[in-house]
């Protein structure tokens, strides 16, 4: 979509998912060494539109002062640079004033005086002795090819081998085009970066690692505290990724790629699927404390029985409210929140059986004992 490629053009400076940017001082190794990358990464599986980024050469008129004939006449090579950028481009001169508005005042010298190179060579340089000299007797004045773009980066000259990325995920088209790049040596003073999505894709997945490993601590941690018990709390987190599997089948439905919107969506049904364990013990507790149920299979059944509407209704309402996003699928606009909604479907489904059906017997293997007062209240 059209913002996604603003956004990979702000990241990189292409708009393109996979980027090897070649950096060197000299543009002609740059462009071999470029077709060089093109011709090995060509005919990886997935990749699409690749091509070296096209720097046009352009006829540019190039004067370089002789030393030796310029001092002949008593010339210094900044002057004869300054009068031939002068009759060539143009210089500034002052600025007047009329009826309060500004107006730049421009030398320049006549089209008819450089329309060819031989009306350049002939253009007549002032001396300080009050004569003339012609610019071809000082100075070596050609047509060279230039670079139309000079792209730099970190003080070093650059060359981009982009491409885009199709029937495949981009970690592991990636992945093949780092093990081709590996048989490229280059001259010293030369090297290439792999730039593109890929890299904000490496970035955002070493920051979701890191919030996900804090976010399983945190949940194991808040488990113990609301059961007071290292067992139910335990037990509890061990089953919560049974609830991750429908969020897999999801992910394989919704292209079978594991993107940013994706893991946000797994992290999304843990936190239900452990939002509902921990209310469905509670309510276990709370039968055994406040009303005296024993403990045991119809504690169990009764628990399950009366948290059913609730859990269910929390992933009817969830559900219902992602259908829109799944309905219209991988749209421009939806797509973080495409994955995101069919990881968070599918886990929503395996979560409410989990809860409902695996969370109970767990319970009613491992929770007896575990609750104060329990066993008190079912002796009484």
């Amino acid at each position: 979509s059209y913002l996604k490629e603003r956004i990979e053009e702000v990241a990189t400076g292409a708009a393109r998912q996979v980027v090897i940017r070649i950096f060197g001082p000299d543009l002609a190794v740059l462009r071999a060494k470029a077709e060089e990358v093109r011709a090995a990464i060509d005919g990886t599986s997935g990749l699409e539109a690749l091509n070296v980024q096209q720097l046009e050469d352009v006829p540019q008129i190039q004067i370089k002062v002789n030393i030796e004939a310029a001092r002949r006449y008593g010339l210094k090579p900044g002057d004869i640079r300054r009068e031939a950028a002068t009759v060539l481009a143009g210089s500034d001169v002052t600025d007047v004033f009329q009826q309060g508005k500004i107006f730049g005042l421009l030398l320049w010298s006549p089209p008819e005086s450089r329309n060819s190179l031989s009306d350049v060579q002939n253009l007549l340089v002032d001396t300080p002795d009050g004569g003339h000299v012609r610019l071809a007797d000082i100075a070596d004045v050609a047509i060279n090819p230039t670079p139309d773009v000079v792209e730099r980066e970190n003080f070093s000259r650059r060359i981009d081998v982009s491409a885009n990325v199709a029937d495949r995920d981009l970690a592991s088209v990636v992945r093949d085009v780092e093990a081709r790049l590996k048989t490229i040596k280059y001259p010293l003073g030369y090297h290439a970066e792999l730039l593109g999505e890929q890299k904000e894709l490496r970035e955002a997945q070493r920051r979701m690692l890191g919030v996900g490993i804090a976010v399983l601590i945190g949940i194991l941690l808040m488990l113990q505290v609301s059961f007071s018990s290292w067992r139910l709390a335990i037990m509890t987190y061990l089953a919560l990724p049974a609830a991750l599997v429908g969020g897999v089948f999801g992910a394989w439905a919704g292209g079978g790629v594991v993107s940013l919107g994706s893991l946000v969506g797994f992290l999304t049904v843990l936190g239900i699927a452990a939002r509902n364990g921990i209310l469905l013990i509670h309510h276990y507790q709370h039968l055994q404390r406040e009303e005296g149920e024993a403990f045991g299979a119809d504690l169990v059944f009764r628990g399950a029985r009366e948290r059913l509407a609730p859990i269910l209704m929390t992933t009817l309402c969830t559900s219902v409210a992602l259908v829109p996003l799944i309905i219209t699928g991988q749209i421009p606009g939806q797509e973080i929140q495409y994955p995101m909604a069919m990881v968070i479907v599918g886990g929503l489904l395996t979560s409410t059986l989990l809860n409902l059906f695996v969370v109970p017997l767990l319970y009613l293997w491992f929770g007896e004992g575990s609750t104060a007062g329990g066993a008190a209240a079912a002796g009484a």
